[in-house]
């Protein structure tokens, strides 16, 4: 039973490497497009359908079977349409402080008024820009110097169709099991609006007491949630 990982916004795949070696099972990072395996995509032509196809693809090609899903941030929004795609080989889905705003409306409107001025200011030409700055303030505050450097370096340009696009949920209405990981510490995805995300998907529910990035952060902790779910 192997797990596939999806990003959000901001990465790629490597955004995983300090996760995958604590995982007792063969694990797939999927780079969506305009990035990593992929980054001969433009990204202001991606849109959320293109994500979820990239990983269809990924899956197809290995062959992948009772798929353990794995989603951070704004893979919220790309899970869904990836369990419409191949609902067959999904067994679980894992949500890790994911962004499940209202169907058919766009994640835009769900973001902190706070966090959403910064994120509306980077967005130009179909590309949604971070600076290392804001990064910093709203990914990385539970990281020593070192790591968060390290985390930075990886940040790069993203779709602006993540943030902008409608969305579509209808996948989560498939009877797929699935978990939230609640991120007690997130300064990105805070408190209230990952209650909404947890009340709109009424899923199994575990705390874990780390910012935003908690793949990098503490990975330890976040492989014993998954390798716990994973059995």
């Amino acid at each position: 039973m192997p797990f596939v990982l999806i990003h959000g916004a901001g990465f790629g795949a490597n955004c995983w490497d300090e996760l995958i070696p604590h995982l007792n099972a063969q694990a797939l990072a999927v780079d969506l497009p305009g990035r990593g395996t992929r980054a001969g995509v433009g990204l202001d032509t991606v849109t959320l359908a293109d994500c979820a196809d990239a990983v269809r693809e990924d899956v197809e090609a290995k062959d992948l079977r009772d798929v353990v899903l794995v989603g951070h941030s704004f893979a919220g929004v790309t899970v869904p349409r990836v369990l419409d795609l191949i609902p067959d080989r999904i067994r679980h889905v894992v949500l890790v402080s994911a962004v499940v705003p209202p169907d058919g409306s766009r994640v835009l409107d769900q973001i902190d008024p706070g966090v959403r001025e910064l994120v509306e200011q980077s967005i130009a030409g179909g590309v949604y820009h971070q600076t290392r700055e804001a990064a910093a303030a709203i990914l990385c505050e539970d990281m020593d110097e070192a790591t968060t450097a390290a985390t930075l370096d990886r940040l790069i340009d993203d779709s602006a169709a993540l943030l902008s696009e409608t969305v579509d949920l209808s996948g989560y209405r498939r009877a797929i099991p699935r978990t939230y990981v609640h991120l007690t510490q997130d300064k990105c995805y805070v408190e209230e609006l990952q209650q909404r995300s947890i009340a709109l998907l009424r899923p199994d529910v575990v705390d874990l007491d780390t910012g935003h990035l908690a793949m990098i952060s503490a990975p330890g902790k976040l492989a014993a949630v998954l390798n716990a779910i994973h059995g």
